[in-house]
């Protein structure tokens, strides 16, 4: 069936909307993709909500969340609209939205994860079955909730040498591995570009590094990485998952605009070096998608911190903007057909399971 998917991702940026058709296993077609930046001022607001839902002990009202949730909904819908409006079809023609929203706190060590966006209103905007709140269940069931994108790594990469590893570089990073015999292992390596972002807002007069041409001209202060890097989630085995507000670019303070840059680019880059090193067997290469992937000066760290070929997944045919988007297009999918879109080796639940909440309209 042709099938959106929604994603809203940790880098704040704005809203993925993609259009692909799909089985919801080994047949996957893009057809068509369109990006809509937030303005300003949202990114404040959902930022802000995003510190607010991260003090909460659990999910529930809290004004502005409400104010923003509500904000977010009316934007996917403006998204979908323009992505229809590009594609050729009409909503008629879409059987499933695979809705994401937005992570406004992960908290899978207390039991919970949060993603605001009102599934049954974007459902009834268009007469599209909506597929939302994706991470819940397994997290209810003793999962991490996240990598999700595993399952749709897995059916891209089918003609792939293997093992092969496929790295997403969003506001955190997150590596799905893929075994020479088909078995799955991700999870959350660290940050990717969320601190970076953080620091050029702060001190750069920039929303983000582009290219990584701030980094470039700095120096990593190693003995303040090795001090990030002692945190004790890095030694924990996968399966595991992380928030984008678990560190703070207060690590780096003091540092120049350049050498802040530089050392929390090499943060995200050892991360993942160390992330790599849980694996039981190393890629030959790693393939890259994700908007960090067009920082280069953090692409050249991460090859020399792990000793591994790194590309980005463009090079496959695949497009590594709308590779999230079509990810939850493609779980939707999967979840009115009942399978599974977690397992043992991606989130740590007990057994694969499917997930998310079904809103008709």
């Amino acid at each position: 069936m042709l099938a959106i998917g929604l994603m809203s991702g940790t880098s704040r940026d704005g809203i993925d909307a993609a259009l692909i058709e799909t089985d919801g296993e080994g047949v996957v077609t893009p057809v068509a993709f369109h990006a809509m930046a937030y303005d300003d001022g949202f990114r404040v607001r959902l930022a802000e909500s995003c510190s607010r839902a991260m003090d909460m002990d659990a999910p529930g009202f809290e004004p502005l969340i409400a104010s923003v949730e509500a904000e977010l909904t009316a934007l996917h819908v403006e998204a979908v609209a323009d992505l229809l409006g590009r594609s050729g079809y009409g909503a008629q023609d879409v059987g499933v939205i695979g809705f994401h929203g937005h992570t406004v706190a992960h908290r899978p060590d207390r039991g919970w994860t949060w993603q605001i966006g009102d599934g049954a209103a974007l459902a009834g905007a268009f007469g599209i079955t909506v597929v939302g709140d994706l991470r819940s269940a397994d997290v209810a069931a003793g999962g991490q909730g996240a990598p999700l994108m595993p399952v749709y790594h897995r059916a891209l990469a089918a003609e792939l040498d293997k093992p092969a590893a496929i790295l997403n570089l969003g506001g955190v990073a997150n590596v799905t591995a893929i075994g020479a015999d088909g078995e799955l292992v991700a999870f959350d390596t660290g940050m990717a570009s969320g601190l970076i972002d953080n620091w050029m807002q702060a001190h750069g007069g920039a929303t983000y590094d582009a290219g990584g041409a701030t980094a470039a001209l700095g120096r990593v202060d190693e003995a303040r990485l090795a001090a990030m890097m002692a945190d004790p989630w890095f030694a924990v085995p996968p399966p595991k998952s992380i928030d984008r507000e678990a560190f703070t670019i207060e690590a780096v303070q003091g540092l120049s605009v350049e050498d802040g840059a530089a050392t929390l680019t090499a943060f995200s880059a050892q991360a993942i070096a160390r992330g790599i090193g849980h694996l039981a067997e190393r890629p030959a290469c790693i393939h890259v998608a994700g908007g960090g992937r067009h920082n280069a000066t953090l692409m050249a760290m991460i090859a020399a911190r792990t000793g591994v070929e790194v590309r980005a997944v463009d090079g496959l045919g695949w497009d590594g903007d709308a590779l999230e988007a079509q990810g939850f297009a493609y779980m939707a999918v999967r979840r009115l057909a009942g399978l599974a879109i977690s397992f043992p080796g991606t989130t740590g639940v007990a057994e694969a399971m499917t997930g998310g909440v079904v809103f008709r309209p």
